[in-house]
Formats: structure tokens, C-alpha cells, sequence
């Protein structure tokens, strides 16, 4: 039986611990992890005092600015960045005061990121340099810190020999751009003499009655003359705890002791699941002398997540793998984007594309995105930085050091079901994969190991290969030209890690220059989602391939066959709008839950298609049958292609739409289930009833100078769908406390008549922003943001 119980509030916890003096000139107490973010509330915390605002910025200390983190060091556009932007050293500086009463505590100050490399000194004292733009690092200042204080650091941008980077061939040797700075939070953190540094809750034998969470616990002591000491771990979930124990430790001798615990006996636990992601608190409260001094929360799923030699299974029961590859990079400012913006980037692959997994290519992504991911059921591949290049062994310490900081700060997210230990596509360095699989077992033994191979690496891959899932990129064309996979590699466990990509498959000899640009050639975009579809129907025939994750969600910026320094393999564009290629996993989703049409064409009879979109074109739907009207008069039935895509849920249909479009028809597309009319979509060829669209994701920001939201802009027809193509520009005006992050005026040109901006709080100035757009022919729109106070 379970009962009800109360968990500490923060507030509460201050007050009990005897720390209310502590309001460090009233600084938010946990909130380092940024607005709108679940571990706000997690994490090692006594208190956490958020240093994102506050910064002076510039290229040497005579001319800085003010600026909020995360931080690009470079105003980019969206496309034609040069690495020459952000190729150099960076001065950043923040001071901040601390009330004496914490100087009582221990003071550390986090970093989540930094690209590339990170110089701190506090008050003038340097600290050791940290090497890498992708984990978090922590330095204690207590020695140093006084009541007014001055954090400076050094930003190392430049080409160095850090993973992904160091190959003398520069930044056109990674498939990926990396613009610098302080590219995620920073924050204060003060804790007490003796707290608890970390935790791993790890469920063990979920499906089974005697189904228990194992705790390993790392206290960190500078030594306490303490009558008692003790660690009380509660799983809780609401108001409801399912379980209790505790533990004595010693807190005499400065150390850093390991403890393990196990809480069993656990009740009606409910799984972790894609459709049901139920998530449970473990919630570590040291005790000394009877007081509670600090606490240590972390988030669990239960759930059994197996890769077997039939395919992958979830909780027993055999589940195919469904899912994109993302990169972080945005338009403006790369990586440097609050949680908001990287949670949205989750909630479109979940519920826009329909995905049951992601692989975060090619380095460990955002926590924020982690945390959507566990509360979205979006199941998680997680990979160290890397791509190709296998560097020195100063380089391998770097590349081992990172597989044991991802896996230590992401090993409770119920979401990630394996880790990648291989460099992206590297050749096998037999010794290199060994120790880094062994890193990653050693922290976390729950989880198979895996890493993606290339046929070249492939080939003596019966000797050298040593992980547990044989994950495969699998590039090539069938003899007809048409997209092809291979067949499972037998006897160990399967799946594809990346397929279509940039693939040209229709040329003879394999090329990746298919580039699928919105504003570029038509018949190249529609033949994306056609590839998509063709990609996952061939690899479900194979019943003992898991599943694929193909290349990939979002266009990003590359140096590597990409078009004005853009890669174009994403089934959204940069701005994460999604293309033609994105209606294919549109319509993989149950009509119960979302009925879908998705047209793999524009409507639209202009100068590049005066007969309309063509003889044989796709629609993609869920729906069991489709009925198409020209002007209201019904015109041919579309015929379900399930000969030519056998193994997918929902085949797309076939349409003939070629016919002189003088008169500006309009089609409209009526999907059945059963009798019932369960959609209806309408599409205009007028091009005088265009309108111009502006929306904003969210109408609520915290004015905090971090958080931002997504602004999309269009030409559409009356009935709201893209236009394929559109020239004009748009300009945008900004009332109250906001700024924009993007072009001023922006072209809609290149970027095929869609694109989209960023709107950003400022700091400590609540109220309402109001954004005007004015597009040059099709007038004007408004959308307005209310920034609150933050907590």
C-alpha cells in the first residue's frame, strides 16, 4: 500500500534546515535551469542563484557589452555563416555580491556549456581551463569568494584539437558549425558543508512483482563534528509516496563517499511508456544532527527497454522504431537557445512527426530537450561529441572524459534507451571504443551500448566490434534507383541510425547532393518524403531490423554539401517549418488521435508547374479512403499505394492532378474512416487571395532576459498552406520589454516564402511586447507576448 505524504517545499525546507537567512538579496532559489523547464526543481541544490543575466561581452576587455546567456558570440543571419565569425578568443565578465551569511556555505559556480573551451578566474584567481562545448563542468570558489565578486571568462572559440574538432582540414571537416560562446546557462550554487553531489536512481526488474529502484548516492564531506548523519531517499510521484529508506554515513573526514541503497517493495508502480510517459520524484534528504540540510531530486521512468536479435521491445512488448536525427542548431545564434526553444524542437518530433525516437546527433544536447523528451515518451539515442576524425591521444582522453560526463549527468532520464560510444561513423579504434564502453558500462550498466557504422567500418566489424547493438548508416540505391537497405546484420541485435539523408539515389554513382530546399527544384522536394516512406516500408520488411531513425528532423548549418553553408537533409527547414518531406511521418499517426491529409505537392499552377502538380503525385493520410474535388466537382479517386509501400501503417495515395489551371481551381480533399468524413482540407491556386501570416508558438514568456519563442511568417493561400514559392521582404517593429533575434527585414526570397524569427524577454522588465510585421505587397499582421515576472 502506498500513503499520502507532503514533500518539503523549497521555502519550507530553507525555513526547517535553519537557512532563511539565506535569500542572497532575494535570488530565485532553484531556477538555474531557465524558464518553463522541469528541473527547476531538481538536481543538486541548497540554493541556485541563476547567472544569465548581467554579462559584459567583447572581443578584448576595452570594448564589452551587455549581454544574457546562453550567448552567441557572432551575429549570424540563417544561412552563409563563416566559422572566421567566431574563430577567436572572447572576454566575458559578471559580477555579483554574496551576503555574508553565504559565505558561510560552499560556493560552486556551473557551466552547462561553453563552446569551445572555457577560461574561468574568480576575483582574479584562475581556475583550470575546461576543454569541450557540449557538458556541464563545476568549479568550487569557496576559498575565493567574497561579498563582491567578479566571474571573468575567456571563450576559446577557435579550431582546437577538442572531439568533434581537430582535424587539420578545419571547420569543412565536420558535418556541423559550431559558433561560439556561452552557449547554455550559468548559475551559483551554495551549498552546505557536507552535501549530496550525486545520485542515480536505477529501476531494476520493472515488469516483475519484485520490480525496485538500486540508489548509488555520492556524499562529498569537508569534514562535520556531527552527532548523527543520515540520507532519507523517498519515491514519490504528487502527494503519493511509494517508498522510503534510509542510511547512516560519516561526515567526520573530508571525503567523498559512495553509498548504495535499494527501495523495494514499490506497489502499484505505473511503466514508463511512448504513450504513457509516467514519471516518479526520488528526492535524497540529507540529515545532520536530525536537521535537514540538503536535498538531491532526480526524475525515474520504469521501464524495460531490450534490444534483441528480433527487434527492440518495451516493456515486453516488441515496439519499431520511428524516429529523426536532431541537431541543435537554430537560425541567428547555433546552440545558444533558452529551454522553451529547445522543448519545442521535442514537442514537433513527438507530435508533428510522430516520432517514438530521436537520436541527438552528434553530441549531448540540451538537458531542457532531455526533460521533454522523459515527459513527452520520445525515446532518446544519446551520442558523445564527434564525427569521423579519430584524433591523438590528448584528443581520446577528451572523447573518453566525455562519455563518462554524458552518461553521469543523463543516466536518470527514463527517455534514453542506449548510448552511443563510437565516434559518429569513425573508423573502429578497437582500444578508443573499448574504454569508452567500458566507461559507460561501468556508470550505467542498464543501458546497451551502440555506435553507428558505415560500411567501411563494418567489414571486420566480427573482430573488432565490442558494443550491443548493431546500429548501421545505411546509404545506397537498389539497381532501379530507388532508395535501398540492407538486410539485418545476423545474430546480434539491428537497427539503421541513419538513412535518405542528403542521398541522391537516383544518380548513378552515390552522391549526397540532394539538396531539399524549399525554394528549390519542386520534384527533388516532393521525392523526400517519397524516400522517407520508401526507407521505413523496406527496412519493416526485414522482421529483425528494430526500426530506423533517419537523417534527418531540421536543416542546419554546414560547410559539408550544404548550400550557402545550410545542409538541407531535414524534413523541416532551419526554422523548423516542415517541408514537403515532413507529410510522410505527418501521417503516421492513429486517425483516432489525429486524422491527417498531407499533400506531397504545392497547388499551385505558376511558371514551374503550369499543369499542376503532375500525372501520379502522393498524398499522405492516415485516413482509409480519400475523395478529391476540382471547383466542388469530384474528380478520380486516389489509389492507396500499399502495393508499392507494403510495410507501413498508412501508405500514401496516388493522385492524377495534371490539367491546365487558367481558371485558379481549388482542390479540396475529403479523408474518410469508415462512413464518416473525419477531415477536409481546401487549397487555393489564386495567387490574388494570398494572405500574409504571422504566428507566435507562445503568447507567455518569463521576463528573465533568457526565454524567447518562435515568431513564423508566410505567404499563404487563402486557406492557409505555404506557398511554394515568394519574394518580398518583411520587416518587424517591437513595442515594450522584447528583442528580436533573426534578419530585420528578412527576404522571403531564399527561403522559399516561409521562415521565422525569434523574440526574446529582457531581463527583469515584464509586460506586454507587441510585434508588428509588415510584408512590402501583402500588408500587415500583429501578435502580442506577455512577458511575466520571473519567479
Amino acid at each position: 500500500m502506498t500513503k499520502q505524504f507532503s514533500v518539503l517545499s523549497r521555502r519550507q525546507f530553507l525555513r526547517q534546515a535553519g537557512a532563511s537567512s539565506l535569500a542572497i538579496a532575494a535570488a530565485p532559489i532553484l531556477s538555474c535551469r531557465g524558464a518553463d523547464s522541469p528541473s527547476a526543481s531538481r538536481g543538486a541544490a541548497f540554493q541556485t542563484i541563476p547567472l544569465n543575466d548581467g554579462w559584459l561581452f567583447g572581443p578584448d576587455d576595452s570594448a564589452l557589452a551587455p549581454v544574457t546567456l546562453p550567448h552567441c558570440v557572432a551575429r549570424l543571419s540563417w544561412q552563409k555563416w563563416d566559422p572566421a565569425q567566431w574563430q577567436r578568443v572572447w572576454k566575458y565578465r559578471r559580477d555579483f555580491p554574496l551576503p555574508r551569511e553565504a559565505l558561510r556555505r560552499r560556493v560552486f559556480v556551473h557551466f552547462d556549456a561553453v563552446m569551445t573551451a572555457a577560461s574561468p578566474a574568480i576575483n582574479g584567481h584562475a581556475l583550470p581551463q575546461h576543454l569541450g562545448g557540449y557538458l556541464p563542468f563545476d568549479y568550487e570558489i569557496t576559498e575565493w569568494a567574497q561579498e563582491r565578486n567578479t566571474l571573468a571568462v575567456d571563450v576559446d572559440s577557435r579550431w582546437l584539437n577538442v572531439p568533434p574538432d581537430g582535424s587539420p582540414k578545419g571547420a569543412r571537416d565536420v558535418d556541423y558549425l559550431e559558433p561560439g560562446g556561452i552557449t547554455r546557462p550559468v548559475s551559483l550554487r551554495l551549498l552546505p558543508r557536507c552535501f549530496i553531489s550525486d545520485l542515480f536512481a536505477k529501476p531494476v526488474s520493472v515488469l516483475s512483482a519484485d520490480r525496485r529502484v538500486e540508489l548509488s548516492l555520492t556524499v562529498d564531506s569537508a569534514g562535520i563534528a556531527a552527532k548523527s548523519a543520515r540520507v532519507q531517499i523517498d519515491l514519490a510521484q504528487g502527494g503519493r509516496l511509494f517508498a522510503s529508506e534510509s542510511l547512516d554515513v560519516d561526515i567526520r573526514n573530508p571525503s567523498q563517499t559512495q553509498h548504495k541503497l535499494t527501495l523495494a517493495k514499490l506497489g502499484d508502480i505505473k511503466l514508463w511508456d511512448v504513450a504513457a510517459p509516467n514519471l516518479y520524484d526520488v528526492v535524497a534528504t540529507f540529515f545532520v544532527d536530525d536537521q535537514p540540510i540538503h536535498d538531491y531530486r532526480v526524475r525515474v521512468g520504469f521501464r524495460e527497454a531490450r534490444f534483441e536479435v528480433d527487434g527492440f521491445h518495451l516493456n515486453g512488448r516488441r515496439l519499431r522504431l520511428f524516429g529523426l536525427n536532431r541537431h541543435e542548431i537554430f537560425p541567428y545564434v547555433g546552440a545558444a537557445m533558452p529551454a522553451r526553444v529547445h522543448r519545442r524542437d521535442a514537442e514537433i518530433l513527438r507530435h508533428e512527426f510522430n516520432c517514438n525516437i530521436v537520436r541527438c546527433s552528434h553530441y549531448p544536447q540540451s538537458e531542457a530537450f532531455l526533460d521533454a523528451c522523459d515527459e513527452l515518451g520520445m525515446m532518446v539515442w544519446e551520442e558523445p561529441p564527434g564525427w569521423w576524425y579519430v584524433g591523438d591521444p590528448s584528443w581520446k582522453e577528451l572523447a573518453v572524459r566525455d562519455i563518462h560526463d554524458m552518461v553521469l549527468r543523463d543516466r536518470n532520464h527514463p527517455a534514453i534507451v542506449i548510448w552511443g560510444v563510437r565516434i559518429n561513423e569513425a573508423p573502429t579504434d578497437v582500444e578508443l571504443f573499448r574504454r569508452t564502453t567500458g566507461v559507460a558500462k561501468a556508470l550505467d550498466d542498464s543501458r546497451p551500448a551502440s555506435g553507428s557504422m558505415t560500411p567501411g567500418s563494418r567489414k571486420n566489424w566480427r573482430r573488432e566490434w565490442r558494443e550491443d547493438v548493431f546500429a548501421f548508416d545505411d546509404y545506397h540505391a537498389d539497381p532501379d534507383g530507388s532508395v535501398g537497405i540492407e538486410p539485418p546484420t545476423p545474430g546480434v541485435p539491428y537497427m539503421l541510425a541513419e538513412a535518405v539523408g542528403q542521398c541522391n539515389y537516383s544518380k548513378g554513382k552515390l552522391r549526397f547532393d540532394a539538396y531539399y530546399r524549399r525554394a528549390g527544384d519542386l520534384w527533388l522536394q516532393q521525392q523526400q518524403a517519397l524516400r522517407h516512406a520508401l526507407a521505413h516500408s523496406k527496412a519493416a520488411a526485414y522482421k529483425d531490423c528494430a526500426g530506423v531513425i533517419a537523417w534527418c528532423g531540421f536543416d542546419y548549418a554546414s560547410l559539408f554539401n550544404g548550400f550557402n553553408a545550410v545542409k538541407c537533409p531535414g524534413v523541416a527547414d532551419v526554422f523548423r517549418i516542415p517541408k514537403l518531406g515532413a507529410s510522410f511521418y505527418q501521417s503516421q499517426v492513429d486517425p483516432k488521435i489525429r486524422p491527417v491529409i498531407q499533400p506531397n505537392f504545392y497547388w499551385d499552377f505558376g511558371p514551374n508547374t503550369p499543369r499542376g502538380p503532375g500525372k501520379s503525385v502522393a498524398i499522405f493520410s492516415n485516413c482509409q479512403r480519400l475523395e478529391l474535388f476540382i471547383d466542388g466537382k469530384p474528380t478520380a479517386l486516389p489509389r492507396r499505394a500499399a502495393e508499392e509501400y507494403p510495410h507501413l501503417p498508412y501508405p500514401p495515395f496516388l493522385a492524377g492532378l495534371d490539367f491546365d489551371g487558367a481558371g485558379h481551381p481549388e482542390l479540396r480533399i475529403d479523408g474518410f474512416v469508415g462512413d464518416s468524413r473525419v477531415i477536409s482540407r481546401s487549397f487555393s491556386s489564386n495567387p490574388a487571395d494570398d494572405q500574409f501570416v504571422l504566428r507566435a508558438d507562445d503568447s507567455r514568456l518569463i521576463a528573465d532576459g533568457s526565454d524567447a519563442t518562435r515568431l513564423f511568417f508566410a505567404r499563404v493561400d487563402k486557406f492557409g498552406s505555404i506557398r511554394p514559392v515568394s519574394d518580398g521582404t518583411v520587416s518587424f517593429q517591437i513595442e515594450g520589454p522584447g528583442t528580436l533575434v533573426g534578419d530585420n527585414p528578412f527576404d522571403l526570397g531564399p527561403a522559399g516564402g516561409a521562415a521565422a524569427v525569434w523574440i526574446k524577454t529582457l531581463s527583469n522588465q515584464p509586460g506586454r511586447i507587441r510585434v508588428t510585421a509588415r510584408h512590402s505587397t501583402l500588408g500587415v499582421q500583429s501578435v502580442e507576448i506577455d512577458a511575466s515576472p520571473a519567479d
